[in-house]
């Protein structure tokens, strides 16, 4: 899951992440957040439909929606909450976007018209699963890449997995990480999976490790270097 290299909203905390039409699964769990922390029952709203106070009809089984004088405080609130979700959903896309979502009447159907015109149908999306999966599985690590360029990498692959419903489990994603690095890694890489949990052990935590040796691997090469440079040098030559 990619995100926009300089997202212009992130500094409030109240506005809704904007989409304009890329990055969507960045903007989708970004949303998804937002909404659950205005109010748990947004999210609610948006993943089973507007809530529309309902009485039983006078044959004591028909229900039928009540009228605007009939509707209690509990009645008000779940509109509320209605109005709210769309709202908050319709302040979050642009212009274009919204031309897409302007005949939807509530918020499920504009978060299910985005889902579809950006993941596609359920075929095209298990297409696209199934593309991340081969990703998944091809993963390497490249000789010139640093600890930290392979993880955004491997982090991107992940998390465009996660946003279209296919989750990887912490323990797999930190054996296949172990799995990609350098053979001349192979010292380290034992070091962790005989001294730790490895379904247990968090991701951050895995790649915090692994940079520090990193670190202390171009250390060691960089005085090694130093010293080969030395013992070129002919006996009596006076280094300035």
């Amino acid at each position: 899951m990619a995100a926009p290299p300089t997202p212009q909203e992130g500094a409030s905390q109240t506005r809704p992440p904007l989409f304009n039409g890329k990055y969507y699964g960045w903007w989708k769990n970004r949303m998804m957040d937002h909404l659950i922390g205005e109010n748990p029952d947004l999210w609610g709203v948006i993943l089973d439909g507007p809530t529309i106070p309902m009485k039983t009809a006078t044959d004591g089984i028909t229900k039928i929606p009540k009228e605007r004088k009939e509707r209690n405080v509990e009645d008000k609130l779940a509109i509320q909450n209605n109005a709210k979700a769309k709202k908050i959903l319709i302040c979050g896309i642009g212009t274009d976007e919204y031309n897409r979502i302007s005949s939807c009447q509530d918020s499920k159907a504009i978060w299910e018209t985005l889902q579809t015109a950006h993941e596609g149908t359920t075929q095209v999306k298990k297409s696209k699963i199934d593309n991340l999966n081969r990703q998944y599985e091809l993963f390497r690590m490249a000789e010139w890449e640093t600890i930290q360029d392979m993880h955004t990498r491997f982090t991107s692959i992940i998390n465009e997995m996660y946003s279209l419903g296919e989750i990887v489990p912490n323990g797999k994603a930190v054996r296949t990480l172990l799995s990609v690095l350098p053979e001349t890694w192979e010292s380290k890489v034992e070091a962790i999976t005989e001294a730790c949990d490895l379904d247990s052990l968090g991701m951050d935590e895995l790649i915090g490790n692994l940079i520090t040796y990193e670190l202390k691997k171009n250390q060691e090469k960089e005085i090694g270097g130093k010293r080969k440079e030395r013992n070129l040098v002919p006996k009596g030559y006076c280094i300035r």
